[in-house]
C-alpha cells in the first residue's frame, strides 16, 4: 500500500527545498546525498547521472529513504520510505532543466557534464511521516 502526501508536505515540496536521499550500497552501506525533487501527484521524481553512486544504488536496490524541511522552519519535515518504480534515460534532459528552472530560475540545467548521460528516478512512497504531523 502507498500513501499520500498532505497539502502541507506538498507545499514543502514545492519550495525549493532540498530532499536527502539514502540508498544501499552493493555491501549494504547507507549512501546520502542532497538532490532537487519534484512531485508528480504522489511519487518523488529525483534525478542524477549515470555512474553515480546514487544512480549505482538505485538501479541494484529499489529501496530509499528520503528526508526533506521546509527551508523556512527546519523543524518541518516529511521523511519518506518508498520504492523505487521507474528509472529512466528517456525524458531525463527535460526533468533535469525543469528542476533548473524550480531551483535556479534556469531554462536549462548549467552544470551538464560532457558526456553525462541523465537518469531520472520516479519513487513510489511506501510510509510517509510528516513533523509535526
Amino acid at each position: 500500500m502507498t500513501e499520500t502526501f498532505t497539502d502541507a508536505a506538498r507545499a514543502i515540496f514545492a519550495k525549493k527545498s532540498l530532499a536527502h536521499v539514502a540508498t544501499l550500497g552493493a555491501d549494504g552501506s547507507p549512501h546520502v546525498t542532497p538532490v532537487w525533487v519534484l512531485l508528480d501527484g504522489d511519487d518523488i521524481v529525483i534525478n542524477t547521472a549515470l555512474g553515480r553512486a546514487k544512480a549505482r544504488d538505485l538501479a541494484a536496490d529499489p529501496r530509499v529513504a528520503l528526508s526533506i524541511t521546509d527551508p523556512e522552519n527546519p523543524y518541518v519535515v516529511v521523511a519518506v520510505r518508498g520504492t523505487v518504480t521507474t528509472f529512466t534515460t528517456d525524458g531525463a534532459d527535460a526533468i533535469i532543466d525543469q528542476m533548473a528552472k524550480k531551483y535556479l530560475d534556469a531554462d536549462t540545467y548549467p552544470m551538464r557534464r560532457e558526456g553525462e548521460v541523465r537518469v531520472t528516478v520516479r519513487i513510489r512512497p511506501d510510509r510517509i511521516v510528516q513533523q509535526p504531523a
